[in-house]
């Protein structure tokens, strides 16, 4: 649906993005990782047609940017880090509006309200100014106008910047929802956040894309193992034996609280449903399992550490 190629972006002589090549399906939900300063935001508003690449290509659905902008656009939803609202306005009366200057008829735009209000979780503050929303309402009303044309691509610049724990878990659901219609991409720097949200992940260092794929794809990349939480029913022995004796597994700690068993363990492959698999046959009850929050930063960390030049320009790779 998109496709990169050797896309290069300068300003004055700086190279905020190198030689960036990918491919991008319809129906995905992918997140740009990266530190501050990475490319991310400079990335996305190349996509969203907002700045013209310095060399390389950008098409989606075979329309490329350069020979047609407008077109190429049409396509588009952008929501940038700082919502464009105009806060004296009516969100459903603002979206109607945002409709029309993104080439809807008034009577279209107005029918696209309805399902874009559900979407977005909005339905109950539609009539409301939106100068007397929370910040976090805001943002859903930031989503909704990049998303009242029906685009086939919307592109989110840190949704979740500035939120507390119960918007930000609510806005997940609402960038979810989004991949109904649209291919979706996210940028953020928070990596617990783009692997809970997104089906696969760019990392961008310092202008350049240094790795694409799956959560486990990127430990892979990285070099590193997978590792695992559990919390289990059982006995110790009983759990550590299990373990012990599974060809993929490497490490084992294990700390023993009154009632439950509390498992770290490294895999060489993520082999998740043999590990369960062997735990329930040997009668150990498997409570929770999930990755290590740990294990993200240090992949995260390995990916950057290992992409870094020396060229130590501090400059490069900002935006």
């Amino acid at each position: 649906m998109i496709e990169v190629e050797q896309l290069t972006r300068y300003y004055n002589d700086f190279p905020a993005l190198r030689n960036i090549s990918t491919r991008i399906e319809s129906g995905e939900i992918v997140g740009f990782l990266g530190l501050n300063g990475a490319g991310k935001t400079t990335m996305l508003r190349v996509l969203a047609g907002l700045l013209p690449p310095s060399a390389g290509k950008v098409t989606i659905d075979g329309v490329d940017l350069e020979d047609a902008p407008n077109s190429f656009r049409h396509k588009i939803g952008f929501l940038p880090d700082e919502p464009p609202l105009y806060r004296e306005m009516r969100v459903r009366d603002y979206l109607v509006w945002c409709g029309q200057i993104k080439g809807c008829s008034v009577s279209q735009a107005r029918h696209n309200v309805q399902s874009v209000l559900r979407t977005c979780g909005i339905d109950d503050v539609a009539d409301a100014v939106i100068d007397e929303l929370s910040f976090g309402y805001r943002k859903r009303v930031g989503i909704a106008q990049a998303i009242i044309h029906r685009p086939r691509l919307v592109i989110l610049d840190e949704p979740i910047a500035g939120l507390d724990p119960v918007q930000i878990v609510e806005m997940r659901e609402v960038v979810r929802n989004l991949k109904q219609e649209s291919t979706v991409l996210v940028s953020s720097h928070i990596l617990s956040e783009i692997t809970q949200t997104c089906d696969r992940i760019l990392v961008l260092h310092r202008g350049e894309l240094v790795a694409t794929g799956s959560e486990h794809d990127l430990a892979q990349q990285a070099g590193g193992t997978t590792a695992l939480e559990l919390s289990l029913r059982g006995s110790p022995a009983a759990a550590r034996r299990v373990l012990a004796e599974l060809p993929f597994v490497t490490e084992v700690d294990i700390v023993t609280t009154d009632d439950c068993l509390h498992v770290t363990v490294s895999l060489l492959e993520d082999e998740r449903e043999r590990l369960v698999a062997a735990l329930v046959t040997a009668d150990i009850g498997v409570r929770r399992v999930e990755r290590a929050r740990s294990e993200l930063e240090t992949v995260f960390l390995e990916l950057t550490q290992a992409a870094a030049t020396t060229d130590a320009d501090p400059r490069r790779g900002a935006a």
